[in-house]
């Protein structure tokens, strides 16, 4: 689940400016910065439909009609199609785990469920005790990225500065709330999954949609964390995007999702 996690967090968090009018689709291009490696990111959507493309040989398919997203790896020429009934079976398996974890860690002293916990955060997943956490944003002021002013906010997690992000209007970047339609799909589609994922990562998985919750009011434009990751919007341009754009290439072979224990097809 990390992987994917991180996956989708790393190809969602691409944003910038440059927008025409007329046309069926949004093309969004951002730098991001990921262990001191730079590399660019670029999204393609539609009403229905959502392309993320990342620096390496990844790309990411989801299909909002259907309900399938497909992991594509241009390399080995590779798919694996992710359905919604396989993300509800998922939360399922791990809604058991968790109650079980939970139950376990009940009779544990409070050093060594503080420290599980700590280790389950780490790899990107929500203890039981960690599962209501939510980042504070505290605003600071304004910035510029690009061509935009952005209002500047500090993050908060768990009493910590964790780093900080820029936010503008959808308007102000040439947008509306309509081109954001696929990605509340994406939500309803990994709604059991959400809920085990730090609400910090949860949100940069949503980040083509306008926040106006916990302190935060607009689309990030610039994200920066602590260790030094960031991303930073560079265009964003409005135009057709073709039907072959959100299709497995062909000649790509399909390989299962999960193989072993709790594959499920």
């Amino acid at each position: 689940m990390k992987s994917l996690t991180a996956g989708l967090t790393a190809a969602m968090v691409s944003l910038a400016a440059s927008v025409a009018t007329g046309a069926n689709g949004v093309i969004i291009t951002a730098k991001a910065v990921s262990g001191g490696t730079t590399e660019t990111h670029q999204i393609q959507l539609d009403a229905d439909h959502l392309r993320a493309d990342t620096g390496d040989s990844k790309m990411v398919i989801f299909d909002g009609a259907r309900q399938v997203l497909d992991i594509i790896n241009k390399d080995q020429k590779t798919y694996r199609e992710l359905t919604k009934a396989d993300v509800d079976r998922l939360g399922e398996q791990m809604s058991g785990a968790m109650a079980q974890m939970q139950a376990q860690m009940a009779n544990l002293p409070p050093e060594q469920r503080a420290r599980i916990e700590a280790m389950m955060k780490g790899r990107g997943v929500n203890t039981p005790a960690g599962a209501a956490s939510k980042p504070e944003y505290r605003k600071v002021g304004t910035d510029r990225v690009g061509k935009w002013t952005c209002d500047k906010y500090d993050v908060y997690e768990n009493g910590r500065k964790s780093g900080d992000v820029c936010t503008a209007s959808a308007s102000a970047l040439g947008l509306s709330d309509s081109d954001f339609a696929v990605t509340k799909q994406m939500q309803s589609f990994f709604a059991a999954l959400l809920k085990f994922v730090p609400a910090a990562q949860a949100n940069q998985m949503l980040t083509l949609r306008s926040f106006t919750t916990n302190g935060l009011n607009g689309i990030p434009v610039r994200r920066t964390e602590t260790n030094g990751d960031s991303m930073e919007l560079s265009d964003i341009a409005r135009q057709n995007v073709p039907d072959s754009a959100f299709q497995v290439p062909a000649g790509f072979q399909k390989q299962p999702f999960m193989t072993g224990r709790g594959a499920g097809r």
